[in-house]
């Protein structure tokens, strides 16, 4: 057995032993780099969809737009929840970490797939996009470096489970797991899914592109590579809420108002949420309309409503909690009390908020039959998705960060003020591009598209002028966004660097972690209490614009499919 020295962390009272200690921050260090690297990449796409601009020619705007995809949606995201589930396992168990070697060589075939993978699109020869749809074919450099990266996350999540079971044998907890663990669970369930299907599509793939294989079905690329590339999503899910949990306890002492509520929707995203796959093939030809109907009008609003439990639920214990803290003037009392100037309180709760209306409203949108017709193949789904993976998965971790980076790197954030404004940044930047890119998309912009106004095409097409009006906003959001990213990437990594030390004295005049905030994150229990009439309204808010949207998308479909 590996032996790994533990300190006692001031701010939590945690054992944090050195060797989940490490891989914690490996991994968070590799994942803010690939966020760098594909917000560039991001940016340069966002300059060149906006016409007036135009910054990229043809082959380098699909290069960019490949590596932006590959960076963010799978690179920068895993990397981070990898080390969230160390954190949730290792740290909050007070636990050692399973095999801290094997540990490490899955970090390795992350790191040398994502490079290997950036790499070969950067030669030029891989610009098939994040989907790379066969029959496009990628260097098989690209495909290899995606299968490497899926196996180093997948032994990940094996060291993770495995941490659960010296845990538990250790007894180093006791009663049930913690939410937030839970919820990590929940994620790494979902993971081993997930990284199989991409195992089972992308290994005949990387054999093709080495001339082994003479011919990959589309369809079939088609299905078994949405498990991958959605469920991949879905990971992102279950960390992003168990995120949510974790900094609402942290910050605020917060507890779940019903903890076995909160984990049977988790037990919802274990058998429904992967359903939301099948939305990215409801165009497809080959797929019988039961299926799909079947998959998107039924079960997956089984899932739906795992994330409108969780809406309620985290919002309804920060205000529990804060009405414990004394906080009870008003209806809304609780909230403009709440640690606005904290940015990682900051960051959550705007998480849940764009992320919910955003992201998830527009999901059940897009995940019904019928009215995905009207948005299919256009920038209305690249604006779905700004609306999860960045204003909500993304915020979600950078919040997070702003608690991580200073209680394992034991540093103390650099330009404060800075930071405080980072998520206000960032998230009006991502509202901007989530926005615009599903206007555009309602008025038939194409999603992959490199020239909107097809000014070299023999046949053309015109959209309406507002669309072009649509994406210079884009373009300004886009810019928005980064500057935002920009903010994160110089307060994390100038932490890291060049942060005060953290002592004992540091400890006690600027504390992280709000009192009680501990054991709220670090045990079961509920907050054992419904009186949020606040939350109430804000939940009855959400409803009411949730039904106004569903219906004017059904009120659209009518207007240009008429049935009479």
């Amino acid at each position: 057995m590996t032996t790994s020295t533990f300190r006692t962390c001031p701010d939590t009272g945690f054992k944090v032993y050195s060797s989940a200690e490490n891989l914690i921050k490996a991994n968070a260090v590799a994942g803010v780099v690939f966020l760098a690297v594909g917000g560039l990449f991001g940016l340069l796409v966002a300059l060149t969809r906006w016409q007036a601009v135009h910054l990229l020619p043809a082959d380098m705007f699909y290069l960019a737009l490949t590596a932006h995809g590959a960076d963010i949606l799978i690179f920068w995201i895993i990397f981070f929840e990898i080390a969230i589930l160390y954190f949730a396992s290792a740290i909050l168990l007070n636990c050692r970490l399973a095999t801290p070697r094997v540990a490490w060589l899955g970090f390795a075939l992350m790191l040398i797939g994502s490079v290997m993978a950036n790499v070969a699109v950067l030669q030029g020869e891989s610009s098939v996009m994040f989907t790379s749809y066969v029959p496009m074919q990628a260097d098989h450099k690209f495909y290899l470096g995606l299968i490497l990266f899926a196996v180093g996350a997948l032994v990940a999540v094996g060291v993770f489970f495995g941490t659960l079971v010296i845990a538990k044998k250790e007894k180093t907890y006791e009663g049930s797991v913690p939410l937030v663990t839970f919820g990590a669970i929940t994620a790494a369930i979902i993971a081993v899914y997930t990284i199989l299907s991409g195992a089972v599509i992308l290994v005949p793939t990387w054999l093709w592109s080495l001339g082994l294989i003479g011919e990959i079905d589309t369809l079939t690329y088609r299905v078994v590579w949405w498990g991958f590339g959605h469920s991949s999503q879905q990971i992102n899910m279950a960390a992003m809420v168990a995120s949510w949990y974790a900094i609402a306890a942290i910050t605020v002492g917060a507890k779940p108002i019903s903890e076995k509520v909160s984990r049977m929707a988790f037990l919802l995203y274990i058998l429904f949420l992967l359903l939301a796959s099948a939305h990215h093939l409801l165009t497809d030809p080959g797929l019988s309309s039961e299926w799909k109907v079947v998959n998107t009008s039924y079960a997956l609003f089984l899932a739906v409503l795992g994330s409108l439990i969780h809406g309620m639920s985290v919002p309804g214990a920060i205000e529990v909690a804060q009405r414990k803290n004394g906080f009870t003037q008003g209806v809304f009392g609780w909230l403009r009390k709440a640690p606005w100037g904290n940015p990682a309180f900051a960051g959550m709760f705007l998480s849940i908020v764009l992320f919910g209306f955003l992201g998830g409203i527009t999901g059940v949108i897009m995940g019904t039959e019928q009215l995905n017709l009207i948005m299919h193949n256009t920038l209305y789904v690249p604006g779905h998705f700004h609306g999860t993976v960045a204003a909500g998965t993304t915020l979600a971790f950078m919040a997070l960060a702003y608690i991580v980076v200073p209680l394992l790197f034991r540093r103390e954030l650099i330009f404060k003020r800075l930071a405080q404004w980072q998520p206000y940044l960032f998230g009006l930047g991502i509202t901007g591009l989530s926005i615009f890119m599903m206007a555009a998309g309602t008025l038939g912009v194409s999603r992959r598209h490199w020239d909107m106004a097809f000014s070299d095409a023999s046949l053309t097409f015109d959209y309406p002028p507002a669309a072009f009006l649509i994406m210079a906003m884009n373009g300004i959001s886009g810019i928005i966004a980064s500057i935002g990213g920009i903010a994160f990437i110089i307060v994390i990594v100038g932490t890291i660097l060049f942060g005060k030390k953290r002592d004992e004295e540091a400890v006690k005049s600027n504390p992280i972690v709000y009192q009680g905030g501990s054991t709220a994150v670090s045990s079961h229990g509920s907050a054992e209490s419904l009186h949020i009439p606040g939350t109430a309204i804000l939940v009855s808010v959400f409803f009411g614009a949730f039904v106004l949207y569903y219906f004017i998308n059904w009120k659209y479909l009518s207007e240009i499919w008429p049935l009479s």
